[in-house]
């Protein structure tokens, strides 16, 4: 047995019917578009943590906790 029941001869029997009907160009297209589309939500998460740390200001209350204010020299 596979996944939840699933053995791994329907699995390989329901891949083969995708490719069939939408073909090995049409999956590669789906597949980069998707790609892309991840890298693109990970990379604006990354920027909205970098934004968000730079716009907190040092030395007051942030959500109930103090942060310190660092040594100016």
């Amino acid at each position: 047995m596979g996944f939840g029941g699933i053995s791994i001869w329907s699995l390989l029997l329901i891949l083969a019917i995708v490719v069939l009907l939408f073909g090995t160009k049409k999956l590669r297209n789906v597949g980069g578009d998707l790609g892309g589309a991840i890298r693109s939500f990970k990379k604006s998460v990354k920027d909205e943590e970098v934004t968000k740390k730079d716009a907190e200001p040092e030395g007051q209350i942030i959500e109930g906790k103090v942060t310190e204010e660092k040594d100016k020299v």
